[in-house]
C-alpha cells in the first residue's frame, strides 16, 4: 500500500504540487501512526488483518516491534519533507523525499528488506547511554 500511495505522490505531483502534498500528508499520518501505535494498530496492518490474513497460513515468528516503529519513524521525516517540499514550490525537494521513501518501500514490499529495520541497530548503538546519576 506504501508503495502505490508514494508511486501516486510522484505521479500526481507533476500535475499539481498541492494534490501531493495532500497525499504525502496522509501518508505521513499513517506513518505516524505506525511509529507511535506499533504495527498492530498500523491502518495498512489493520486492512492486512482484515483481509489477508485470514487467507494464508498463520504466521510462525514475529518480527521486534522496536526495529518496525523506527522504520515509520524513518518514513514519517521523508513524508514531511516531501509535503514541505511540495507545499512550498520547491517541488524538486518533494521528488527527491517521496523517490527516497518509495525506494525503501519497494524495497521491503518486493524483497522483504525494511531499511529502517536494518538501519535501527546502528541508531540504537549511537544513542547516547543514559546516566546513572
Amino acid at each position: 500500500m506504501t508503495t502505490l500511495v508514494l508511486v501516486a505522490g510522484l505521479l500526481v505531483s507533476g500535475v499539481s504540487t498541492v494534490a501531493a502534498a495532500i497525499i504525502l500528508g496522509v501518508q505521513a499520518v499513517i506513518f505516524a501512526i505506525g511509529a507511535t501505535a506499533g504495527p498492530r494498530r498500523h491502518p495498512y496492518g489493520l486492512i492486512f488483518a482484515k483481509l489477508v490474513a485470514p487467507r494464508v497460513a498463520p504466521v510462525r515468528e514475529r518480527e521486534p516491534v522496536a526495529p518496525l516503529k523506527f522504520a515509520q519513524l524513518v518514513g514519517l521525516i521523508f513524508a514531511v519533507v516531501a509535503v514541505a517540499g511540495f507545499a512550498s514550490s520547491a517541488s524538486l525537494l518533494g521528488v527527491i523525499a517521496t523517490g527516497a521513501a518509495l525506494v525503501a518501500a519497494f524495497l521491503n514490499a518486493a524483497f522483504g528488506i525494511c531499511l529502517g529495520c536494518q538501519l535501527y541497530p546502528l541508531v540504537v548503538r549511537l544513542k547516547p547511554a543514559a546516566s546513572t546519576s
